[in-house]
């Protein structure tokens, strides 16, 4: 069932996820929930369960309701287009939080990840460091599935920033993952047993440092910046265990999806499009990357941060 957030104001906006099972999206719905708080705005929330079914009758019954705007985040991007259609005849906004929808002539935005742009930067900071080490590298990556536009550009941004430095790292590992997480622990163990030497380490979303950790502890590999025997490392998303490994020093640099600004930019463009404009379908998140170097100065803008306080206190 639908819950009513509180708050006095003129817009009413219907929040529609299909599901709070990660980590991300709790810290999403709890930033959609504070913008729209600040601007004494009413939310409307309702789950789907990651039924495209349900999720398309909570977007009738929301338009029913006659809400000002509509932000979803859908399970399946060519279930969802039916819900924009309908959304569309109703003249309701409806803007899509982090995920496209599949291309179609329905009109909706959705406000994205740069996810190559975010991985680049990101990598370029590692690329940077291994340069002024002197020395010179052998690299990894664990790539996403790549049926996932979202795996490709992390791919594509790692390969943006090393190609060009080819002179001192050199890629012997480029480990396919599906995002599984057994697929990620066997293919880091047999890359490192056929390269031992490896100590150039990018992975392609946070979920997998853990199983990193794991994989290198017993290879004496997992050591803080600053130890002779630390593997260089980066990752993406920005999750609370990419914070903590950031404090203690293994990770040395994380690309972070800007949740705050995806959410007030949700919000933002419903209004745009309440009063006639019509934006691009695609709205990106430039997102930024936190590093060793800038971590105290950046770390309330990285959505994990705010969940690491929450579960540490």
């Amino acid at each position: 069932m639908p819950i009513w957030v509180r708050a006095e104001g003129t817009k009413t906006i219907a929040v529609l996820f299909d599901g709070l099972t990660s980590e991300f999206l709790v810290a999403g719905m709890d930033a959609m929930q504070a913008d729209l708080e600040s601007r004494g705005f009413t939310m409307l929330q309702a789950i789907s369960n990651r039924d495209d079914n349900v999720q398309f009758e909570q977007v009738k019954s929301m338009i029913a309701n006659k809400v000002d705007g509509i932000v979803i985040f859908h399970t399946d991007s060519n279930a969802v287009i039916p819900a924009i259609r309908a959304a569309n005849e109703a003249n309701v906004p409806m803007v899509h939080f982090n995920r496209p929808p599949a291309e179609s002539d329905a009109y909706s935005v959705a406000v994205v990840a740069d996810n190559r742009g975010i991985t680049k930067t990101t990598v370029q900071y590692m690329v940077d460091k291994a340069r002024a080490s002197g020395r010179k590298y052998k690299a990894a990556i664990l790539i996403g599935d790549l049926g996932d536009v979202n795996a490709i550009g992390r791919r594509d941004g790692f390969f943006d920033a090393v190609d060009p430095a080819s002179d001192i790292i050199e890629v012997v590992a480029r480990i396919p993952t599906e995002w599984n997480a057994d697929k990620a622990f066997s293919g880091l163990t047999n890359a490192l047993q056929a390269n031992p030497d490896i100590d150039f380490l990018f992975a392609s979303s946070d979920f997998m440092i853990p199983l990193i950790e794991q994989v290198l502890t017993p290879l004496d590999k997992w050591h803080p910046a600053g130890d002779p025997k630390h593997v260089m490392f980066g990752s993406f998303d920005g999750d609370s265990g990419a914070y903590a490994a950031l404090e203690s020093k293994h990770l040395d640099a994380d690309g972070v999806q800007d949740l705050f600004f995806e959410a007030k930019a949700s919000v933002d463009l419903i209004l745009a499009m309440g009063k006639g404009d019509k934006p691009a379908k695609i709205f990106p998140d430039p997102g930024f990357a936190i590093t060793q170097d800038n971590l105290m100065q950046e770390r309330d803008r990285m959505w994990g941060y705010s969940q690491w306080k929450r579960k540490n206190g």
